[in-house]
């Protein structure tokens, strides 16, 4: 079962009952995400064309930011995220109501898995339902957007291993950023190749990393 929640910016998250766990800050779902993947990872990428992954679909809030950011910027951005758990229809919809989004928002969640749309001429988009461990992107990736469930709910997401297979996915100064500011997610890190900095944490938490592969 799956609970819709309002967080403090009048924005929408969801919590899981399966993992007891929100999906998003609930001091504000946008503000979390614009803090740690739009502005510490997105605005960090100098390229026009790149290439992004994300861990976690989750409520497809990330993507779709990142969709608009291309928009307004008038990059080219291919993103690709995996997810074992999909949010149902009914859900996404009510979520697609309550947030005021575009048309943009529901396509990603219609869209078929595994296969590649263009959703605007900037922004274009597959999903893959299937581990992350058994995952085969198809180009380098210049960014990582790491949001699956935290290191205490789901540790093997947060292994030395997915992250030397992420380091090997990615580019030559890609940078991976995520909400978690555990130690062992920066030793894991660390001990995987990447430098590993920590940022100041959106509203609600201290700090967040960021890591590039150098």
């Amino acid at each position: 079962m799956t609970k819709i929640i309002q967080t403090d910016d009048r924005s929408v998250t969801l919590f899981s009952e399966k993992f007891k766990e929100h999906y998003h800050s609930i001091h504000g779902a946008v503000n979390e995400s614009r803090h740690v993947y739009i502005n510490a990872g997105l605005k960090q990428i100098k390229q026009k064309r790149f290439n992004v992954f994300e861990m976690g679909f989750g409520t497809g809030l990330n993507a779709y930011l990142t969709a608009l950011y291309a928009k307004e910027n008038r990059l080219n951005i291919s993103y690709s995220t995996v997810e074992l758990y999909p949010v149902e229809a009914a859900i996404y919809n009510q979520i697609d109501q309550m947030s005021g989004f575009d048309a943009e928002f529901l396509s990603l969640h219609q869209s078929e898995w595994s296969t590649t749309i263009k959703l605007n001429e900037n922004f274009s988009f597959r999903k893959d339902l299937i581990d992350i461990l058994n995952f085969k992107p198809v180009s380098q990736f210049n960014l990582v957007f790491y949001d699956a469930f935290a290191p205490d709910t789901q540790p093997e997401l947060w292994t030395l291993e997915v992250f030397k297979s992420l380091y090997e996915q990615m580019s030559m100064d890609g940078i991976l950023v995520t909400y978690a500011a555990k130690g062992q997610v920066r030793r894991n890190l660390q001990d995987a190749g990447f430098e590993v900095e920590r940022l100041a944490g959106p509203l609600g938490k201290r700090e967040m990393l960021r890591a590039k592969k150098v």
